[in-house]
């Protein structure tokens, strides 16, 4: 099939796929193995220091002269007020004894001893360094971001969930739209509103399609050659994929968690705000069931950097009842292979599913 699309001749790459940024589940090893795939590569920054980007995005740097994207959380940080102080205490006895039934020693944080760092300090470190693709989720850049990043050259990709959300980031002045359907794994990248999902995915793209005029990469349920040709035929110029990097050997995920995800069944996949405030998919475990019979959930990133601590120690004890693993709803073989050979596989099956 003829894979030269907008997203090909924009990111200089052999074929329009991207491989998702998975904010502690990919890897600098990950995004060097897709861009040798002729892939785009993403490097999860999520809301890391300013230090703590730079730091990644040079090591990426050393290993790769090929672009990539960065990927950052646009948030709007919750202020602190007094009835969210009240709830936090409420969470935090509520994670304790849930931890401590479960045999698990945790030290959780203070809400006064939580560093949350404005997005905009991190636009600027991206900025010093000169990134040439910066894709972002979670909300919209402001107007003084965008010209900054504009300043150096920057091509810019936004998270939409809704066709409200892609119109907004048309005229923000991004350069390419990210779909993301219901069907895709992890956090939801709404930011007008914080609900579940209305429409599928590919009715979603369908409409989006019809509302904008940039190009349109697809996240949501890829994992085939079926799958990236449905997408192309429904308006999208390149596909997403992430779930079926999740086995690789360049994923984060530890032995346990990849055991746990090749035993997934359709009905264990759910939506959920409990580890981080947002709505994610991912395997339903006995903390999600714990935490949302209990009710009390904190506003991301709180809720987010509150469970932090249990996950800390789940992984600590290979206990999958209390990690979050983050997953689509498609599900495949999640091979051990490397995210170059997973992606040249899903290019094969592509290309002989389009003569």
């Amino acid at each position: 099939m003829n894979w030269n699309t907008e997203i090909t001749e924009l990111f200089d790459l052999d074929y329009p796929i991207v491989q998702a940024p998975m904010f502690g589940v990919s890897t600098v090893d990950m995004l060097v193995s897709a861009n040798d795939a002729g892939c785009l590569g993403s490097l999860a920054l999520a809301d890391l220091s300013p230090e703590q980007s730079i730091e990644l995005i040079q090591k990426a740097k050393s290993l790769t002269n090929k672009p990539f994207a960065v990927n950052i959380f646009t948030h709007q940080i919750p202020a602190r007020t007094v009835e969210l102080d009240r709830k936090y205490e409420v969470v935090k006895k509520n994670l304790k004894e849930l931890a401590l039934n479960n045999g698990l020693e945790v030290d959780f944080p203070e809400i006064a001893s939580i560093n949350l760092t404005p997005y905009q300090e991190q636009v600027d470190a991206l900025v010093e360094e000169r990134c040439p693709i910066v894709s972002y989720t979670f909300g919209n850049l402001d107007a003084v971001s965008v010209q900054k990043f504009k300043a150096v050259g920057t091509k810019l990709i936004g998270t939409c969930t809704s066709v409200e959300e892609a119109l907004v980031l048309e005229e923000t002045g991004v350069d390419v739209i990210c779909v993301q359907g219901w069907e895709a794994g992890g956090h939801r990248g709404s930011f007008l509103e914080e609900e579940l999902p209305r429409i599928g995915g590919f009715s979603l793209l369908a409409q989006v399609k019809d509302a904008v005029h940039l190009p349109l990469i697809y996240a949501g349920g890829v994992y085939n050659g079926r799958t990236v040709l449905a997408s192309r035929e429904l308006g999208a110029a390149g596909v997403q994929v992430g779930s079926i990097l999740l086995g690789s050997k360049e994923s984060a995920l530890q032995a346990f968690e990849k055991n746990r995800l090749r035993k997934v069944k359709e009905k264990d996949i759910v939506l959920t705000r409990s580890f981080s405030g947002r709505y994610a998919r991912g395997i339903k475990n006995t903390f999600i069931e714990e935490v949302e019979s209990a009710g009390a959930i904190l506003p991301y990133p709180y809720q987010n950097k509150l469970t932090a601590a249990l996950r800390k120690a789940a992984k600590e004890q290979n206990n999958a009842e209390f990690v979050n693993i983050w997953l689509g709803q498609s599900i495949s073989a999640y091979a051990d292979l490397s995210t170059k050979d997973i992606l040249k596989g899903l290019i094969n099956d592509t290309e002989a599913l389009g003569k």
